[in-house]
């Protein structure tokens, strides 16, 4: 029986472009480990580890947290991964990043969500939380009954800094700086796969035909319709 190899696979896309949604379901299909340099330096930062305070400095000012800080925090998680197949997210936004995960391993293929900056405005803007528990309501598409309240408990939303119009901005302009070359990076290897569009639902079955085309889909429930 022959083993068929190890996936390693980057998903990229601008904040807002449905990297979230689309992580989940490749991993509810395909199996794969899921490796977010956002949710690690959330829990870093949470567990105020040394890279966790340094981190917050940085994201405070609303500056980049620089390469070598990045690198170490997701090679050394990726260290425990090497009999998986995985998916990283997040990582790696520049090209010394992704020069320095080429030293320590090679990657297959590169899942590039090319959606426009003006949906993402959009979507992004248009977002309001719960902060006490968390949930998320967009005023296009999952609106509050009552403007600017909580459904179940009646209190104010509120709106993260991150999805004010003038941060958004600037995230995507950050984005579009930092992250293009590396897009760059790897066409010129030739593991790019870009998939366009503006809604995910309408992306997401053709990243799942090209999945399927190197790994089993694992999901017993609804797999003849990839969600």
């Amino acid at each position: 029986m022959v083993v068929p190899p190890l996936l390693r696979a980057v998903i990229m896309g601008p904040p807002g472009s449905g990297k979230g949604t689309v992580s989940a379901r490749i991993i509810k299909h395909f199996g794969v480990k899921h490796l977010s340099s956002g949710d690690l330096l959330r829990d870093n930062m949470q567990k105020k580890t040394e890279v966790g305070i340094l981190a917050k400095s940085y994201i405070d000012q609303g500056r980049l947290i620089p390469d070598d800080i990045m690198t170490q925090l997701m090679l050394n998680e990726l260290k425990g991964l090497d009999r998986y197949n995985w998916l990283l997210d997040g990582f790696p936004r520049t090209v010394a990043q992704a020069e320095a995960l080429d030293k320590e391993c090679h990657v297959d293929t590169v899942i590039d969500l090319d959606v426009p900056f003006e949906t993402i405005k959009c979507r992004l803007t248009a977002r309001w939380i719960h902060p006490a528990s968390g949930r998320v309501y967009n005023l296009e598409f999952s609106p509050p009954k009552v403007q600017g309240i909580d459904d179940i408990t009646g209190e104010p939303l509120v709106q993260r800094d991150d999805d004010k119009p003038e941060t958004v901005s600037k995230r995507l302009q950050a984005y579009d700086a930092q992250t293009k070359p590396v897009l760059e990076y790897y066409r010129k290897k030739g593991l790019l796969k870009s998939f366009s569009g503006t809604e995910t639902n309408k992306i997401w079955p053709h990243i799942y035909a090209f999945l399927q085309t190197k790994l089993p889909d694992v999901s017993q429930k609804d797999a003849a319709i990839p969600r």
